[in-house]
């Protein structure tokens, strides 16, 4: 007996016995079916759209039918099967007990990256982490992976729109990810891309969407009648400004108040952020005097950030038990069957995340 499907490995078409003789029918979802009842229900011959009548055949139905049905299967992200799991196993070699290896999209696509942008001791890390991706691993990730750091992505992006938080984080994100994807569409078919390049041009138009609306993004003005940070003594206001670990929230804050500029402009501050960032070495070899004979620490700390990486500092990280080999956020816990577990752990920075998968 003949195949009677498009495709040799197809079980071949379904038929049903009615009055008219027998019609084919293709398998659906129940889910499906009863969202597509309405299109189901019209005459397999007529079609009315608008004031024209349209006149197609049972072939033409069938497939705007089943177009419509594959359409609704892409949009739909309720459809996205990817893991939420608390912690994940890493393994890079094939055993008798487990095999193929974690790679980077499934070990990106089963850490709940989606729910940890709302906790904002983990959402600098997971913005750090989405730039190194789009710096050098982009190409690398899974189609499946590729959707899942769009979504995350754009989640984020709405988040700062929203809450006016980091937005200056996100920028450098967003140019970053637009440079890769320049580089990227210019040069098709030197590297692989997965997927459509008409699908990397939609995301690079929607990138350039979201900087356009960072870019004028507007803070709201805050109306409280309490306690402000400008009312705070002297002393409190320098602690604050001890506090932070980047020198461009410190220049920030300074423009808030002519108190605050005069604080963020102490040479005392910027010295102990260079000694804290950099070796004595490192600024050593790059002295910047200033008119007055002294040392210009604050042009010494931007001087020094093009040359050497800075100290990162997140609220939460994920952690690697070197015991189980297993990548888990450090508040959820893992099954670890050291006897001394704490002993074992070891935090994870974004580039760390990334080389646990290079292979």
């Amino acid at each position: 007996m003949p195949f009677l499907g498009q495709d040799w490995r197809s079980p071949g078409w379904r038929w049903v016995k009615t009055e008219d003789g027998w019609k084919r029918c293709e398998p659906f979802s129940a889910a499906l079916e009863d969202g597509n009842n309405q299109l189901n229900d019209i005459s397999h011959t007529v079609i009315l759209t608008g004031d024209d009548e349209e006149i197609y055949s049972t072939e033409d139905c069938e497939f705007a039918a089943k177009k419509r049905k594959k359409d609704h299967f892409r949009n739909n992200t309720d459809s996205q099967c990817f893991y939420r799991e608390k912690w994940i196993y890493v393994h890079k070699e094939s055993t008798r007990e487990r095999h193929g290896y974690c790679t980077l999209g499934e070990a990106f696509n089963r850490l709940d990256f989606s729910s940890a942008i709302q906790d904002i001791r983990r959402f600098n890390y997971v913005v750090k982490l989405l730039q190194l991706i789009a710096k050098s691993q982009l190409t690398s990730l899974s189609g499946a992976a590729q959707k899942n750091y769009f979504n995350i992505l754009d989640k984020i992006v709405r988040k700062v729109m929203e809450d006016q938080y980091n937005p200056r984080l996100i920028k450098d994100l967003l140019q970053d990810l637009s440079s890769t994807l320049c580089i990227l569409i210019r040069g098709v078919g030197k590297s692989v891309l997965v997927g459509n390049i008409n699908i990397w041009i939609c995301r690079l138009e929607t990138i350039l969407l979201w900087q356009q609306q960072l870019k004028n993004l507007q803070m709201n003005k805050q109306v409280n009648n309490g306690l402000t940070l400008s009312d705070l003594p002297l002393h409190m206001l320098n602690n604050i400004l001890y506090r932070f670990s980047d020198g461009w929230d410190i220049i920030t804050l300074g423009q808030v108040t002519p108190t605050l500029y005069m604080l963020s402009e102490d040479r005392q501050l910027w010295k102990k952020l260079c000694q804290y960032h950099f070796a004595e070495k490192q600024f050593c070899r790059h002295l910047i005097p200033s008119e007055k004979g002294h040392i210009d620490w604050k042009l010494m700390y931007f001087a020094l950030q093009k040359y050497y990486p800075i100290k990162e500092q997140y609220g939460d990280t994920l952690h690697f038990c070197r015991h189980c080999s297993i990548l888990f956020w450090k508040d959820t816990g893992h099954p670890c069957t050291a006897s001394d577990p704490d002993t074992c752990l070891m935090p994870v920075s974004p580039q760390h995340f990334i080389d646990l998968f290079k292979f």
